[in-house]
């Protein structure tokens, strides 16, 4: 009889039975994205650059670089600096409000990038045929149902849910409640969800759902390879689920876009500040616009100060409420391997039968 080596562990026939059923049941969003797993990186601007990028598509994922404000000189110096440190597939998100929205895609697609995420409203028809016919995929955002099937018949290729729980810029429904409504009913596409998920048994879950994958961002914000400044990192890792919360607004009259961060001394001073720009216009002092204009620039480059510079008092510190679950600075491929972990764990819970087809099952 053979002996192994003492230092080799036979493989658990369970456990690679549990990852076999888990690659089926993304297999769709996997052979989309052209990837080893299915996560994808959420656009996080000033973060989603080459280094986090090309980290998590190295680890198997799909890493997406967020062009934001970008000029196209710009997205294209960092789409090329992507390239260099990763031959795997990758994506670009654009904001369809970008004044220079078409340039962007042309550099995308002189890039040979696949896949293109419009985000930020309902993707302009004359940009998503011009992805399209250069040859990239398409992902467009979708809040509701019925928005999600009219995105399906204008031919986009892929869709991302996002719940309330994310960070940044946030919609008014959670993530449970839109998986629910879309889920069952769009079937013409992947679909991929997000929105405070930070564990791999959360994302089977969707899975089992009907999801094609998922996507993180608040995770990998505070991975070895994300240009987060330090105090930035170390203000997740401190961070409960209960101290990211959605900015607020005072008065109807001045819409503020919800925003999920980190409450701080800046969103202290922000309810001060619109509670004097009000009284000013009340008083006469200001118009309208000149209040709204007001109110709106207060965070002008608070997220570079506190991602960049580590303002984390007076800054932006936008996170989603699965920060709770940041609770040290790992590598990026560490993330990815211990979701994926934690999505096997639970299908090995199950019986069996079903961790082996990768059925679904209630908990036991």
């Amino acid at each position: 009889m053979v002996s192994m080596p003492p230092d080799i562990t036979p493989p658990d026939p369970a456990r690679a039975a549990a990852r076999a059923a888990l690659d089926r049941l993304w297999a769709r969003g996997t052979a989309f994205l052209g990837c080893e797993v299915a996560i994808l990186g959420g656009a996080m601007s000033w973060l989603s650059e080459r280094h986090l990028v090309a980290a998590i598509s190295n680890a198997g994922g799909f890493g997406v670089i967020a062009c934001g404000a970008m000029s196209p000189a710009q997205l294209e110096a960092e789409i090329a600096g992507t390239q260099a440190m990763t031959d795997r597939p990758f994506g670009v998100n654009l904001i369809t409000m970008h004044p220079q929205l078409d340039d962007l895609v042309q550099v995308c697609l002189r890039a040979g990038v696949g896949h293109v995420v419009l985000a930020g409203g309902i993707p302009p028809g004359g940009t998503l045929r011009a992805v399209k016919d250069g040859g990239a995929r398409v992902i467009a955002f979708a809040p509701a149902l019925v928005l999600a099937r009219r995105l399906v018949r204008t031919g986009v290729d892929a869709l991302i849910i996002e719940g309330s729980e994310a960070g940044g810029h946030i919609g008014p429904v959670s993530l449970g409640v839109l998986a629910q409504e879309i889920l069952p009913h769009i079937r013409e596409v992947p679909v991929f969800v997000a929105g405070g998920i930070g564990r791999g048994d959360a994302i089977l879950s969707y899975l089992d759902m009907g999801a094609s994958g998922a996507q993180l961002g608040t995770r990998f914000a505070a991975s070895t390879e994300s240009i987060a400044h330090p105090r930035f990192k170390q203000a997740f890792i401190r961070a409960h689920a209960r101290d990211a919360v959605p900015s607020v607004q005072l008065d109807d009259r001045f819409p503020v876009i919800p925003v999920r961060g980190l409450v701080n001394a800046g969103t202290r001073q922000f309810l001060a500040h619109q509670a004097e720009t009000i009284r000013r216009f009340q008083s006469g002092e200001l118009t309208r616009e000149a209040a709204q204009l007001a109110i709106e620039h207060f965070w002008a480059g608070a997220l570079r100060r506190a991602a960049i510079e580590g303002d984390v008092d007076e800054g932006s510190v936008m996170a989603g409420q699965s920060v709770g679950m940041v609770t040290d600075e790992q590598p990026t491929a560490a993330i990815i391997a211990d979701l994926v972990e934690q999505a096997v764990d639970r299908l090995c819970a199950r019986q069996p039968t079903q961790a082996a087809t990768g059925a679904a099952a209630p908990p036991p």
